[in-house]
């Protein structure tokens, strides 16, 4: 391991989003702490009293689809049964001073990933996460068309209690809501800026980084090395049209991005051939960080460009990714306080280990 990974302590400047940034003092990685717990995952196929198991449809809500049918479903999608927003209620938008209410209007579904309860991501098969990824896009279309007030479909998965999730059963969820979510539009803000200025996607842009860049940085009085930058450093997983990249300014340990290579603003553009050399290299990723950090609680989520009115001048500008974000440690009050993460582990390290993981050939193969 080198010097620079051994000790690190800098403040790193997220390129998309410049008003966030991230501490990476791997020093505070040695001071006596207390982690999000490793959870020993639940490997049964089948539990009797889950509501997500085959066989317990009738402890869930009704049913908003299946794939590819109610009796012998693979994927299964319905009504969240406690909703963080609902269609249930009229619009009631009020103002009263500085304060400004816009009514919870929106969806909320959970899709239940496989009929095996117990099964990780990396254990699927290529072709199951191919067409869970063709369902997300499904939804998103129909609740896109289903009523112009909704402006963003989310889609996302919390896995262990650390990450939200309250039931252990495989399953990811959908949010529409009448409002662009705060982190997506900074990206789209920040991304349409960049493009406006340099006339190049920003995203694309890092891909071409990671991909042919490479720097020496010498100190300009001894001449010994201050960082040296090679080319794939941050590359976790290549496909023919996936990247998986560690973030330089990543605000989790372990926190991976994947992106298409070539230019493609829209999640609800990916072809079928998209989504099936997307679900590799997810595949692939998630089995690389189970072996490094395994029982791993973690989130992820799509960012894709949001429909209808400003962003339909964002074609060129933004470019849809999944963010994969590891919860390996709590935030601390300065975190919360501050808005700056804190990583512990140097992104460089991060990487290295992971693409120097042995995944087994199954792995390797599907």
């Amino acid at each position: 391991m080198s010097s620079e990974q051994k000790s690190v302590r800098e403040i790193r400047i997220n390129p998309i989003v410049p008003t966030e940034s991230v501490l990476v003092s791997t020093a505070r990685g040695m001071r006596p702490k207390k982690d999000e717990e490793r959870i020993t995952r639940d490997t049964r196929q089948y539990v009797d009293r889950c509501p997500f198991c085959v066989g317990n449809e009738d402890r869930t809500p009704p049913e908003i689809k299946a794939y590819p049918d109610s009796k012998n479903w693979d994927i299964r999608i319905v009504p969240n049964l406690y909703p963080v927003l609902g269609d249930d209620h009229s619009p009631n938008n009020t103002s009263f001073g500085l304060q400004h209410v816009i009514d919870g209007y929106g969806r909320h579904e959970v899709i239940i990933d496989h009929p095996d309860h117990g099964i990780a991501i990396h254990e699927m098969s290529r072709e199951h996460l191919t067409n869970l990824f063709y369902v997300y896009q499904q939804r998103m279309e129909e609740l896109y068309a289903s009523d112009d007030r909704l402006k963003y479909v989310l889609v996302f998965k919390n896995f262990g209690p650390a990450a939200g999730a309250s039931i252990p059963h495989t399953h990811s969820q959908i949010i529409a809501t009448p409002v662009v979510p705060e982190d997506v539009q900074n990206e789209v803000h920040h991304s349409r800026e960049y493009y406006n200025k340099f006339g190049n996607c920003i995203f694309c842009s890092l891909i071409d980084e990671a991909l042919t860049f490479e720097a020496t940085i010498h100190d300009r009085e001894s001449g010994e090395i201050r960082r040296k930058i090679n080319v794939g450093q941050y590359v976790i997983e290549r496909g023919e049209r996936f990247i998986a990249i560690k973030p330089f300014a990543s605000r989790f340990e372990w926190e991976i991005h994947i992106l298409p290579l070539q230019h493609q603003a829209d999640f609800l553009q990916a072809t079928q051939e998209d989504l099936a050399d997307f679900a590799r290299v997810l595949k692939r990723t998630m089995a690389r960080l189970d072996k490094v950090v395994g029982g791993v609680q973690y989130n992820f989520f799509l960012h894709s460009v949001p429909h209808g009115g400003e962003h339909q001048s964002c074609e060129n500008s933004y470019h849809w990714h999944l963010e994969i974000c590891p919860r390996t440690s709590i935030p601390t009050g300065f975190e919360l306080g501050s808005g700056l993460f804190v990583n512990t582990v140097s992104p460089e390290a991060a990487a290295e280990a992971l693409r120097d993981a042995e995944i087994e050939l199954d792995e390797l193969g599907k």
